[in-house]
């Protein structure tokens, strides 16, 4: 060491000797706090070639401390005093204080001893210093390698390892690896490992005598090296490992290894027992009704024991499950679909069970186990069911009341007797046999009922059985649209025109219905036949027509009589009178006044217009002057009557008399009530000379023409003078009504003109002055108590008793 020693510094004597040199003309950049550090100009520095210092080896753990390892030596000392400084890790930075350097001699030394596994490696810089701080030369690296020697011992990465080997595993089957480290330096022997099993345990213990694994003492895989692993008699393994440095050589540790045997699918489930009885109640769903047990040597809780059950045979319906409960491995068996005990009141199910897993090919080949469940169903009261919900019926809106709609609606599964009832109808259109249950219609259905949506009537009926059970169902009544109504003409009335400039002028008709599709439209338009020589009528589309007239027509009123039909089953037909206007128009399709069609459409009054206009006025006084005359004859006309009471002086008076006994008139002053005079016939004699109008020299009272009857019928006779008897008054008086009421040229009694007008007075004053004028006095009044009845009050009046 001595030799090496000097050999070193001898080395280092020569390399600082030849290899530093000295800056001329150079300026130097202070540093206050560490003046060796300056950095020289390279423009003004000519530098040699400096020695490279191999690295220093320092053996670890070395116990000859201080220990001196190196020493540096700066040329510049043969020409001025130098001053030697260290810097770097292991000396003033982290770790700090395990090298120093003399400052005189420039020796390198270790304080304390070196942990290779701690610093590898350390780099040092070396200054030399004049004794004002000026650097001399450029700065020494120096390299201190730390030698390693075998101070740890190899550590395995875990306390435990863990492996699983499958049971029936072949020999040479890979279970698991594992695995240490050792601090030392790899490169070298002293962290070269190796791996061996020194022990063996086996749970439950004593299982397995023999070697079951090795180990592999490079790589650390554990692998088996026998047969006979079977879960059922060993259920792991503990081993006893080891692991050494230098290859086995050196320092040794100690671990630990666990193997799991893991089980296959080699047993099947077996059911015990494998017979089983139940019950279960009908009309429910979703319960237990009982389970059933498997045994299986396998893994418990694995999927090679875990059964899965199947129902086999029995259940064609599906009304039964079964699952697995997970803890106990039972079957449990449900009931899913309700039963019927009526239907079937007993089940024999065949029930089969395997594992969640596939069994393996090792297990011995038996066949799957199964067991048979008896179900027996109990029996329960029911409520009564409907063959359907909703029940379907479907009838036209126009069905005759009390027609059957349904029958046969329910039935009671305990054969108990049903009463019915409607348990909701807004519209009160049903009825129902309480015992039956058959429902029939109350009344004719509307199919525009707030209560029909899409023509579908809702409705409710209830059965309840005996029991008091009771089940709702829900009528869906679909109405059919019948054809019940007949179409509608319109409109009835309207204009054609009828001038140069409109040779074709229609009237469009058209039609309603209050049928719905189909019996509305289309609709069809026709003519009475004996029409269709001066009208036509033309299908415009499925609702509309236009009626025109196929010659040119006079001015005026026409009644044309058109029949309409719908396209329902059966068709509907409606006859309709349409009033049509003919007349000249204007321009815009306008009717116009008979002036304007003559004279044209020139604007502003023309002289023709005011000649027109001026008649028309005069036409107006002269009918006032004619109505004034009018009411003159008739005042002499009743001036002109006698002062008897019921026997006139002629024969006028008493047909008078008679033909306006329903006559509700205000006396002689009425003069527009109806005159006997209205009915002279010329046929007859004539009337009495005051019956004349003395102003128009014509009859007072000229028949007027009735538009209800042809006016060139003769008039019936009317009977002409009482009967000698006045008892027979009374069919004198019912001979002449019914003569008034056949006369087709008289207007109708039954008017409002006769019955809505009560007169004006009367000249003949009170009753009291029949009595009191000496010109009745001597009148002779006894025949009045043969004219029946309606006289004799009249004859107690004049009774002279």
């Amino acid at each position: 060491m001595a030799s090496w020693k000097l050999a070193a510094l001898w080395l280092f004597g020569t390399m600082f000797c030849e290899g530093w040199s000295a800056a001329e003309n150079h300026e130097l950049q202070p540093d206050a706090l560490h003046p060796w550090r300056r950095q020289w100009s390279v423009g003004l520095v000519r530098v040699r070639r400096d020695w490279i210092i191999p690295p220093i080896r320092v053996l670890e753990n070395s116990k000859h401390v201080p220990e001196d390892l190196v020493q540096i030596k700066s040329d510049k000392i043969f020409t001025s005093q130098v001053i030697y400084k260290l810097e770097g890790p292991g000396v003033d930075q982290e770790p700090k204080n395990l090298f120093e350097i003399d400052d005189k001699t420039g020796v390198i030394r270790s304080k304390h001893p070196l942990d290779r596994e701690k610093h590898r490696s350390f780099t040092l810089k070396a200054f030399a210093l004049s004794p004002s701080g000026e650097r001399l030369e450029n700065p020494s690296t120096i390299e201190i390698m730390v030698l390693d020697q075998n101070d740890n011992r190899p550590v395995f990465t875990r306390n435990q390892f863990t492996g699983t080997v499958s049971e029936f595993s072949v020999p040479g089957t890979s279970v698991m690896s594992v695995s240490a480290t050792d601090a030392d330096d790899p490169m070298t022997d002293n962290a070269i490992l190796s791996y061996s099993i020194v022990g063996q345990e086996s749970v439950p213990a004593n299982a397995v005598t023999k070697v079951m694994f090795g180990i592999n003492n490079q790589t650390g895989t554990i692998y088996t090296r026998d047969v006979g692993l079977d879960r059922e008699v060993v259920k792991s393994f503990k081993l006893k490992l080891q692991v050494a440095d230098m290859s086995g050589m050196g320092l040794t540790s100690e671990g630990v290894a666990i193997i799991q045997v893991s089980d296959i699918n080699n047993h099947a489930p077996q059911f015990k027992p494998n017979t089983y009885s139940m019950s279960a109640v009908e009309n429910r769903k979703d319960y237990e009704i009982g389970r059933v047990n498997v045994t299986d040597r396998d893994d418990r809780g694995t999927g090679n024991w875990e059964a899965k059950y199947t129902i086999a045979q029995g259940d064609p319906a599906g009304h039964f499950a079964v699952n697995t409960d997970s803890v106990t491995n039972q079957g449990v068996l449900r009931v899913v679909k309700p039963l019927d005990y009526e239907t079937q009141a007993e089940y024999d199910l065949v029930l089969v069970v395997e594992n969640l897993n596939q069994l393996s090919i090792k297990a011995p080949n038996s066949p799957v186990s199964s067991a048979t469940v008896l179900v027996a169903i109990m029996n329960e009261n029911e409520a009564p069911r409907f063959k359907e919900d909703p029940i379907q019926i479907m009838v036209p809106e126009s069905v005759v009341p009390g027609t059957v709609l349904k029958r046969n609606l329910a039935y009671d599964p305990d054969y108990n007797t049903l009463r019915y009832e409607i348990s909701r109808d807004p519209e009160r259109w049903l009825d129902i046999n309480r015992h039956t249950g058959e429902i029939s219609a109350r009344r004719t259905f509307n199919i525009r009922s707030p209560h029909v949506k899409n023509n579908i009537y809702h409705a409710g009926v209830k059965a309840t059985d005996t029991a008091g059970l009771s089940t709702t169902a829900t009528l869906a009544i679909t109405l059919k649209e019948t054809n019940d109504f007949p179409p509608k003409l319109l409109p009835l009335s309207g204009t054609i025109c009828r001038a140069a400039d409109y040779p074709v002028s229609t009237l469009v008709l058209t039609a309603v219905d209050e049928d719905l599709y189909p019996h509305a439209e289309p609709f069809t338009f026709e003519l009475p036949e004996d029409l269709a020589i001066n009208w036509t009528i033309i299908q415009v589309n499925k609702t509309h027509a236009s009626l025109q007239s196929l010659l040119e027509l006079e001015a005026g009123d026409y009644a044309v009589m058109v029949m309409v039909s719908d396209s329902g089953s059966p068709t509907l037909s409606a006859y309709a009178q349409v009033n049509v206007t003919v007349c000249p128009c204007d321009p815009f399709g306008h009717c116009k006044s008979e002036t304007a069609a003559i004279f044209g459409s020139s604007v502003g009054i023309s002289f023709i217009a005011l000649i027109i206009i001026m008649a028309t006025i005069a036409l107006l006084l002269l009918l006032l002057l004619l109505a004034v005359a009018v009411n003159t004859c008739s005042r002499h006309h009743h001036n002109k009557r006698g002062t008897a009471l019921l026997v006139g002086e002629s024969e006028d008076d008493i047909r008078d008399n008679v033909l306006n006994y329903d006559e509700q008139g205000g006396g002689e002053e009425d003069e527009n009530a109806f005159n006997i005079d209205l009915l002279w016939n010329p046929s007859d004699s004539p009337p009495d000379p005051g019956s004349f109008c003395p102003v128009l020299g014509i009859p007072r009272g000229k028949q007027p023409l009735r538009r209800d009857a042809p006016h060139d019928l003769p008039s019936p006779t009317y009977p002409r003078r009482p009967p000698a008897d006045p008892a027979d008054i009374e069919d004198y008086i019912n001979d002449g009504l019914e003569v008034a009421d056949n006369d087709p040229n008289v207007p109708p009694y039954d008017t409002a003109l006769i019955y809505d007008y009560e007169g004006e007075g009367s000249l003949a004053g009170s009753l009291s002055s029949i009595a009191s004028g000496s010109s009745d006095g001597d009148q002779d009044y006894d025949y009045l108590n043969d004219w029946g009845p309606r006289f004799k009050k009249l004859a107690n009046m004049y009774d002279p008793r």
